[in-house]
């Protein structure tokens, strides 16, 4: 397989977690409803979605968005919202408050995971060394 091949699948197994994660944290009773499979459902349906829509990114030039950690927290919040809108219809009121949240916090993990995971997890060894010695 060539790197760029690897880059893509790393892409979107990551592109997969963040708004998987984000879905079930922004859907109405998701932490009460953590087991239900629907709700699992939709918010694989949300990363599998952003994920592929994230790969084929990469073959255009915005893909030197995701060199840039706000680019990609942006461009990951973006996608997120897209992946979201379309794999359901919002659980809130208002038809677009749900997407939005959900892509501002997938935006948000992807933040904080480009400072947790750049140089292989530096930062995490570091913190877990410090505590365990």
């Amino acid at each position: 397989m060539s790197t760029e091949w690897k880059r893509r699948v790393r892409l979107f197994v990551q592109r997969f977690w963040q708004p998987t994660s984000a879905c079930m944290t922004c859907m109405p009773g998701s932490w009460s409803n953590v087991m239900s499979l629907a709700h699992w459902t939709i918010a694989f349906k949300t990363g599998l979605l952003t994920g592929l829509l994230a790969v084929l990114l990469t073959f255009t030039p915005a893909t030197k968005l995701y060199e840039n950690r706000y680019g990609n927290a942006l461009l990951v919040g973006l996608l997120t919202a897209l992946g979201d809108a379309y794999s359901h219809a919002s659980h809130y009121s208002n038809p677009y408050v749900e997407h939005f949240l959900t892509g501002v916090v997938s935006g948000i993990f992807a933040f904080i995971a480009s400072f947790l995971f750049e140089d292989r997890a530096r930062r995490i060894r570091k913190i877990w060394a410090r505590i365990f010695g």
